[in-house]
C-alpha cells in the first residue's frame, strides 16, 4: 500500500469558465521515497501538494493517506512552504516548540524541550536558538520552517518551494541537509521545485506536471546517494538525466507558447545616432567600448573606510555579453550600479563609446531584481514612458508598436493594459525587462533580472534576451549566481573574488556557436567543462577571500 495516493484527482478554480489546473491525476508515493514534482508555474505542483496536505479538497477523484481519505491537515504530513511563516516575538526554539506543543501536547514537558532542541540542532542552528525571526537570515529562518515541520515527527514531509526564496550557496547547502535529515530520518518526502539540479540531488524519482495541468514524463534517479554537486558535473548518468529532464520541460514550454502578433518596426532611438569622432575611430573604439580602468568603490562607514570593490580592470567590445558571478557580498551589484551611474565611483573610471560614465542616463538601460514601476500605470503605460523619449522621431503608431511588440515578447500580450499593482512580481518583472528591451540602449544592465521567477520561466525570458540580443547586438552586462545563466548568455564570464576588497578572479571565454538555447548548449560537449571551471571557482570561493587577488591576462 503506497503511503500516498491521488486516484484521477482532477481540481479547477474559478467559474464561468472554470480553470482546472489538475486533470485526472493519478499518483503513487511509496513509504520511504523522495519524490520531486516538477514543472512551470500554473502547473498545479502547488494544489497538488496542497491536496495531499488536506488544505484543498479535489472536485473528481480521491486523495488517500495509507489507504485512508484526506478530510483535512493532520499532523502525519508536516508541510514547510516557501514563506516562513513565522511568529516573529518567539525565538528559533520557541516558534519549533509551537509545534511541538500542538502535537505532543500530552508528552511530559522534558520530552517535548528535548524534542524542541533535537530538531533545532539538526538544522544547525543551536547557536542561534535564543534569537527571533527578524535577528536571522533568510535562510536560517528558512532552517527554522523545516524544524518546525520535523518536530512534529510527522510520517510525511511536504515541501513547496522552501528554497526558491534563497541565494544560490544557501540554497543549495540547505537542499544538502534537507538530503541528510531525509536520510537519517527515513521519512517519504514530497518537494515542489522549478530546479533540475535541485530535483536530481533531492529525488528518488522525478514526476514532471504538463502545463494543462496533466502528468508528464516520471525519471527514476538511480544516482548513489550522498549526491555531490561537484563529483556529479562528471558523471555520464547525471548528464544524460540533466539532459533529458531538460529536454522534456523546454518540450512542454514550447507548446503552451501562443504565437507572436507584433513585428517590431524599423525605429531608431535618439542615442543610437553615431558620434563624429566614434565613426572616425571606428575600429580601436569597438575594441573598447566599455573599459573599466582600476574601478574601485570605497564607503565610508562608523568603522573606517570599507572597500567593496578594488581595482576592477575590464574591456568590452561593441555588442559583447559579459555575465559576472560570484557569491553574495562580492560586488557585482556595485559594479553594475557604477557602471549604471547610479553609484559613485571611488577611483577609477568607466568609459563608455568614448565617454566617461557620469550619473544615469537612458542610452544604459538597467533591470533590476526588485522592477520599479509606477504602481497606478499599466504594464503599456510603464514601457511608453521611456519609448516616447527615445523614440522621437518616430510616430505614435510605430511608438506603440515598440512598446506590445516587447510586452508580447516577454509573455505579457494579455495583461497590456493590466495596472502594475495588481501583477504579480513575476509579472512585474517582466515589464522591467520589456522596458528596458524597448530602449534600444547602448549597454543593456542586468541585475539578477530573473531572481524573482521560478527557474522554468527564468528559462523562457533567458531565451528571449537571447533572441533580442541577437537581433540587436546590444552590449550587455548581467550579475548573476546562476552558472547555466552565466554560460548561456555570456561572450565572456567574468568571476569575481569574494569582498571586501572583491576584484576579478577569473575570466573564462564561452565559444559556444550562436545562437544559443538551453537544450543546445546541454547538449555540446564543451558546455560540461565550461560549468565545471566556474562551479570549482565558486566552491574554491565559498569559505572566504582569496589572500592576493589573482590576476587574469584575459581580464584586459
Amino acid at each position: 500500500m503506497p503511503m500516498l495516493e491521488l486516484r484521477h484527482v482532477t481540481k479547477g478554480f474559478g467559474t464561468n469558465p472554470r480553470h482546472e489546473v489538475l486533470r485526472d491525476v493519478s499518483l503513487r508515493v511509496e513509504e520511504g521515497e523522495f519524490l520531486v514534482l516538477l514543472g512551470f508555474s500554473g502547473t498545479g505542483k502547488s494544489t497538488l501538494i496542497n491536496l495531499l496536505a488536506g488544505l484543498q479538497t479535489a472536485d473528481r477523484g480521491e486523495v488517500l493517506f495509507r489507504g485512508t481519505p484526506v478530510t483535512g491537515p493532520g499532523p502525519e504530513r508536516g508541510l514547510v512552504f516557501q514563506s516562513y511563516s513565522l511568529m516573529p516575538w518567539l525565538t528559533v526554539a520557541g516558534n519549533v516548540a509551537l509545534a511541538v506543543d500542538a502535537v505532543h501536547g500530552a508528552r511530559p514537558k522534558a520530552e517535548r524541550a528535548a524534542l524542541v532542541t533535537k530538531y533545532v540542532a539538526m538544522v544547525g542552528l543551536s547557536h542561534a536558538a535564543a534569537r527571533r525571526p527578524a535577528e536571522l537570515s533568510g535562510g536560517m529562518r528558512q532552517r527554522v520552517a523545516v524544524a518546525r515541520a520535523l518536530a512534529m515527527e510527522p510520517e510525511v514531509l511536504l515541501m513547496d518551494e522552501p528554497l526558491s526564496a534563497l541565494d544560490a550557496m544557501t540554497r543549495a547547502d540547505l537542499a544538502d541537509e534537507i538530503e541528510a535529515i531525509w536520510r537519517h530520518e527515513k521519512k517519504t518526502a514530497v518537494l515542489i521545485t522549478n530546479d533540475v539540479d535541485e530535483a536530481i540531488t533531492l529525488a528518488d524519482r522525478i514526476q514532471i506536471l504538463n502545463p494543462d495541468g496533466s502528468l508528464g514524463a516520471t525519471f527514476t534517479v538511480a544516482l548513489a546517494r550522498p549526491r555531490d554537486r561537484g563529483a556529479m558535473n562528471h558523471d555520464a548518468t547525471f548528464q544524460a538525466l540533466r539532459a533529458e529532464i531538460t529536454a522534456t520541460l523546454l518540450q512542454a514550454g514550447t507548446q503552451a507558447k501562443a504565437e507572436m502578433r507584433r513585428h517590431l518596426p524599423a525605429v531608431t532611438p535618439r542615442h543610437a545616432l553615431p558620434r563624429a569622432y566614434a565613426a572616425a575611430q571606428k575600429g580601436p573604439a569597438d575594441a573598447r567600448y566599455l573599459e573599466y580602468s582600476q574601478l574601485s568603490k570605497v564607503y565610508d562607514t562608523s568603522k573606517g573606510p570599507l572597500t567593496v570593490v578594488e581595482k576592477v580592470d575590464l574591456k568590452l567590445r561593441k555588442g559583447e555579453f559579459i555575465s559576472l558571478i560570484g557569491h553574495s557580498g562580492c560586488g557585482k551589484s556595485t559594479v553594475l550600479s557604477m557602471t549604471a551611474g547610479l553609484t559613485g565611483i571611488s577611483e577609477g573610471g568607466i568609459i563608455l563609446d568614448g565617454r566617461a560614465v557620469e550619473g544615469p542616463d537612458p542610452e544604459r538601460a538597467v533591470v533590476f531584481q526588485s522592477p520599479s514601476l509606477f504602481p497606478w500605470l499599466t504594464a503599456r503605460e510603464n514601457v511608453a514612458i521611456g519609448v516616447d523619449r527615445v523614440y522621437p522621431a518616430a510616430s505614435q503608431a510605430e511608438r506603440q508598436d515598440v512598446v506590445e511588440y516587447y510586452l508580447e515578447r516577454v509573455g505579457l500580450a494579455d495583461a497590456m493594459h493590466k495596472p502594475a499593482a495588481e501583477m504579480s512580481n513575476g509579472m512585474r518583472q517582466r515589464v522591467g525587462i520589456a522596458r528596458a528591451f524597448a530602449l534600444s540602449p547602448k549597454l543593456l544592465l542586468l541585475d539578477e533580472p530573473f531572481g524573482m521567477l521560478d527557474s522554468l520561466t527564468r528559462w523562457e525570458l533567458q531565451e528571449v534576451l537571447m533572441e533580442v540580443w541577437s537581433r540587436t547586438q546590444v552590449t550587455a552586462v548581467c550579475v548573476t549566481h546562476d552558472v547555466d545563466e552565466a554560460i548561456l548568455m555570456a561572450d565572456r564570464v567574468v568571476m569575481m573574488t569574494n569582498g571586501p576588497h572583491a576584484t576579478i578572479g577569473k575570466v573564462t571565454e564561452v565559444k559556444l556557436p550562436r545562437p544559443r538555447s538551453r537544450r543546445a548548449m546541454v547538449e555540446h560537449p564543451d558546455y560540461w567543462g565550461y560549468r565545471s571551471e566556474i562551479l570549482n571557482f565558486l566552491h574554491d570561493h565559498a569559505h572566504g577571500p582569496l589572500k592576493t587577488p589573482v590576476k587574469n591576462k584575459d581580464a584586459a
